[in-house]
């Protein structure tokens, strides 16, 4: 065996992106109707150390489905459309992130939601920690308004990749803000927005999500 380099990048292909609360929710309403809810691996890994619910993870569509619920009966159940949107408000409202994930040989199918717990998620821990591109940002970046701001610092307590620091208001990190919108669901004051920024990549556009049979 041999050690090869390849003087060139290799882009990666199989980043997951990060969706704001909004975008997961227009998935779910306007998507194929069939969703399954199964266990989040990440939680079972770490214990649960924040003893939420574990069954948070959303295959949507088929046949990933019926492969779920076909390998996986005991740790799966079908969720009604109203469910499913319960599940993400609930994940939201928990300071949780949604992620989509995509299938290559799929040709680029999109297929889940990962409603991601800081605490808990090995794809979190691997990029703060080892700085390894697990997500890619939602294509926006969180905006702070300074007259609404009252620098309670509950925006950065819950940010999942510790870009918000404290001032006299909330100071945003652009370089480590993933644009996951978790703040601006937990500002009391309304005063954290996501805006589009295009330095930030492209965002995720549910109506390319949906092919026009629904399946």
């Amino acid at each position: 065996e041999a050690i090869i380099t390849i003087n060139r990048p290799i882009p990666r292909q199989d980043l997951e992106q990060i969706v704001p609360y909004a975008s997961a929710r227009e998935i779910v309403l306007n998507g194929p109707p069939d969703v399954v809810a199964y266990e989040c691996a990440c939680r079972a890994t770490a214990g649960n150390p924040c003893d939420g619910p574990t069954q948070v993870c959303m295959v949507v569509g088929k046949p990933f489905t019926d492969f779920v619920l076909e390998h996986n009966p005991d740790q799966a159940r079908r969720l009604t459309t109203a469910e499913a949107v319960q599940l993400l408000e609930d994940e939201h409202a928990r300071g949780h992130m949604h992620a989509a994930y995509f299938k290559d040989v799929m040709a680029d199918r999109f297929y889940a939601i990962c409603n991601c717990c800081p605490c808990c998620c090995a794809g979190i821990e691997s990029m703060q920690q080892a700085g390894v591109p697990m997500v890619i940002s939602s294509g926006y970046v969180a905006q702070v308004d300074d007259d609404l701001c009252i620098a309670c610092e509950a925006c950065a307590d819950v940010c999942p990749f510790d870009a918000i620091t404290m001032g006299d208001v909330a100071i945003i990190d652009w370089e480590a803000c993933m644009g996951c919108g978790v703040c601006e669901g937990q500002c009391t004051q309304e005063a954290l927005a996501l805006v589009r920024d295009a330095r930030k990549g492209d965002p995720l556009v549910v109506g390319d999500l949906i092919p026009p049979d629904g399946e």
